[in-house]
Order: C-alpha cells, then sequence, then structure tokens
C-alpha cells in the first residue's frame, strides 16, 4: 500500500509492502528530501538525501555513495557515524507518526494495521538496539568477503570458512582464516541462529547463498547433508519468501534465478571434480546457479595472478554444471595483467566464453580490478614494471570482450560487477 498526503505544506510518501514486511517515508526533512526505508523488524536498511544513499550493512556500518564531477564515489562510514544517520531516520518517523495518530497528517488512505506495527518497531530501533544488534551479528557471522550482485538480498550461510586455496593476489577477503568445513552439526546451529537473527527481515531476503569462497568445493558425502539442513532450516526458500511479487517477476527479466533457491561461488578446477551427474543431485536440493571466477582465458595470466587451475578447467566446470541442470555465472576481471596482458586477455576471454554452452539463465559479470596497498597483486604488478590500464582502458577492454562474444537465440545476461558496491 502507498499512501500519498501533505505534511506540514510539503508532499509525503508512506509505502506499506505486506509481502516484505517494510516500510518507507519519503518527505522533505530538516530542508531536504529524506528517503528512510526499513525491515520489517524496525532494522534499518537505506537512506537517501542529497544525491546520496546510505545503505546499512548487518554489521552496523553504512557505505555512502553519491556522484562527484560524473564518477561514483563511495565511502565506508564507521558504526558511530552510521547511527547519526540511523537517528535522523528515527526523528523523521517519529514526527510523521505522532502526526498520523493525531491526525494532523491525513492522505488518500488509512494507514492499515501492519503499517502501525512497522511505525512502532522502527521507532524503537534506537542506538542501543542497534549496536546489540551489530555486535549480535558479529557473533553469528565472519565477515563475508564478497557475494555477486543478484544475491547481495540472498541470505548468507556460512557452510564452510574461508577458501579453500586462497592464493589468488588480486583477492583478499579470506586472509584472515583458515579453510574450514563446519560440520552438520555447527552447521545447523548457525543457519538457525542467522534465521533468529534476520527475523522478519527475512521477507526482503530471497534464496540461499551458501558461502564463503568454494563451498562447493566439499565432496559430496558432506555437501548434501548441508544442503539439506538448509532446506530444512529454511523452507521458506521454496515458499512465500521464494516467490517474487508481480513487480518482481518482471525484475527476473533481468535477473534471472534471482528470488528461490540455493546458490554459491566455485573455483574452476574444484569444480570438475564432480560429475554432471553430481550436480544434477545438487540441483534436485535447489542449487540453482553457480558463480565461477575465471577471471580470464589466458593461461599465463592466470598464472601470473596464482589462480590454481586453467581455462580448460573453467570449461569442464561449465559444461559439467550446465549438463546437471545448473545454471552458471561467469566473472571475467577488467584490467589484470595491465598493458602487457591486455591484448591476449581479450583474445583468449573471448575464444573460452565462446566455447561455454551459456544460455538465458546464466550470467557473465564483468568485473574491474580494485588493486589496493595490502595487495600481492600490487606488489608483483610493481616487481614485473606492468602499466596499469586506466577506468577508461578498462571499459574499453571490456566492450572489446562484449563484442567478440558469440551466441544463439538465448542469451546470457551481462552486466557489470565492482565489488566495492557490495554491502550485507
Amino acid at each position: 500500500m502507498v499512501i500519498l498526503g501533505q505534511w506540514h505544506d510539503k508532499r509525503i510518501t508512506i509505502s506499506v509492502r505486506e509481502r516484505e514486511r517494510s516500510l518507507t517515508v519519503s518527505t522533505v526533512w530538516e530542508g531536504h528530501l529524506l528517503t528512510a526505508a526499513y525491515e520489517g523488524g524496525g532494522r534499518p536498511r537505506t537512506f537517501i538525501t542529497q544525491g546520496t544513499v546510505y545503505r546499512r550493512a548487518l554489521d552496523g556500518r553504512m557505505l555512502t555513495k553519491w556522484r562527484a564531477r560524473g564518477r561514483r564515489e563511495r565511502r565506508w562510514l564507521p558504526q558511530e557515524e552510521a547511527l547519526k544517520i540511523e537517528a535522523r531516520g528515527r526523528a523523521l518517523l517519529q514526527a510523521v507518526y505522532a502526526d498520523l495518530q493525531s491526525g494532523a497528517l491525513r492522505g488518500n488512505a488509512e494507514l492499515p494495521p501492519l503499517g502501525h506495527t512497522l511505525f512502532q518497531r522502527a521507532i524503537a530501533w534506537d542506538e542501543e538496539k542497534s549496536r546489540a544488534d551489530a555486535d549480535r551479528y558479529r557473533q553469528i557471522y565472519l565477515p563475508i568477503g564478497i557475494l555477486p550482485p543478484d544475491q547481495y538480498s540472498a541470505i548468507v550461510l556460512q557452510a564452510t570458512l574461508g577458501c579453500s586455496f586462497n592464493t589468488c593476489t588480486f583477492c583478499t577477503f579470506y586472509r584472515d582464516r583458515p579453510f574450514r568445513v563446519k560440520s552438520p552439526e555447527a552447521f545447523r546451529q548457525h543457519a538457525e541462529a542467522v534465521k533468529d537473527f534476520l527475523g522478519e527481515g527475512i521477507y526482503l531476503r530471497h534464496g540461499i547463498f551458501l558461502g564463503d569462497a568454494n563451498a562447493l568445493t566439499v565432496p559430496m558425502k558432506r555437501l548434501v547433508p548441508l544442503m539439506e539442513i538448509a532446506n530444512q532450516v529454511f523452507p521458506e526458500a521454496w515458499g512465500s519468501i521464494g516467490r517474487p511479487s508481480s513487480r518482481a517477476a518482471n525484475h527476473l527479466q533481468t535477473h534471472p534465478g534471482a528470488w528461490g533457491g540455493i546458490y554459491a561461488f566455485l573455483d574452476s578446477f574444484s569444480g570438475e571434480r564432480k560429475t554432471p551427474a553430481d550436480y544434477a543431485r545438487l540441483a534436485a536440493l535447489g542449487l540453482k546457479r553457480v558463480y565461477i571466477g575465471m577471471e580470464s582465458g589466458h593461461a599465463p595470466l592466470l598464472q601470473f595472478l596464482h589462480k590454481p587451475g586453467t581455462p580448460e578447467d573453467v570449461l569442464h566446470t561449465v559444461r559439467a554444471l550446465k549438463a546437471g541442470g545448473v545454471a552458471v555465472s561467469v566473472i571475467v576481471l577488467i584490467g589484470a595483467g595491465g598493458q602487457f596482458y591486455a591484448a591476449a586477455h581479450v583474445r583468449d576471454t573471448i575464444a573460452l566464453i565462446n566455447q561455454m554452452p551459456l544460455d538465458s539463465r546464466d550470467i557473465i559479470y564483468f568485473s574491474e580490478l580494485v588493486v589496493t596497498e595490502n595487495m600481492p597483486y600490487a606488489r608483483d604488478a610493481a616487481a614485473a614494471h606492468l602499466k596499469p590500464l586506466t577506468h577508461e582502458e578498462c571499459t574499453a577492454q571490456e566492450k572489446a570482450i562484449r563484442a567478440g562474444l558469440r551466441f544463439g537465440e538465448s542469451r546470457p545476461l551481462i552486466s557489470r560487477y565492482d565489488i566495492r558496491e557490495f554491502v550485507y
């Protein structure tokens, strides 16, 4: 339900979504348009004001994004700064709800009972509750390094911790933990804790992402029980939560498979160890799509990146997954290897992807290399005297690869993947 009205001579919009158990209020507040969005349990989710978006992560931090001089800028706010943004949204809701109750604010419809509940929960989400919520998150999860863009709203379950090889020089997400597979007992306890923690916020999440980096490397004998537990703890993944509304169904035209099911990362050389029959069995347990960091089709570049496996491993894994009825997403690392590897990176990546049996259920992501000082890649690139690509050259490299791809009538979705945009 969307309620439109006038409030202090300003337009106000109040959105109460019953299916998603969510509340959004948008109006002028303290001289500027402010949009504040909340989950069903009262947890703040997103604030938008003066062209800046603030997205609260479950660990209490906020990612703030804005555009300056035609480029997107972003910064992570520490919890103290994030709490000030939350307080501003809370003050807005308190003022709006008080006038709704007194009759000073009238719209084109009455606030439904769910709306009253959502207002009250969001107003009750004060600084103490926000800090406690963030502390509880850190008790349940180790830091979640990254998710594919179409899985930012998934329910993340850490069946494994860390990365099974953890040698890629461009990745620092899992340097703080050794690879470990949880026992069924520990995983069930974790899954139930996640469900309790998310509360009614679960209605804004769709499907399960099995983490961390390479959960599907786990042998079938151990992996199947973990997936069965995920289904038992979250039967909603196949019920009302997993089924999109009519508006969301339209969204699926550009985000295929984004609702319901189980998703996971997989490295290609481990993936080759499972057969199409194995993947068919996992598909029967709900596995919908697997994300493979192929990075490049150029073998010498993969070696420079200390990426285990070969381009042939990627191709074999994709074919096995597709034969087992599982969709795939291949991730290409744009800018890797700089000028020295650029031409071969484009040529061999095109050749590799064109051999894959991709269709409309699949996704190709282009992720621009982001280099930080503590990254081994920075050290290796400097030692090799590699000249990095500019952002404009990276964009041109992506366009060159796209131009060389050839598909049949059923084409995969092709999209960008900026790791700096990730918020869970």
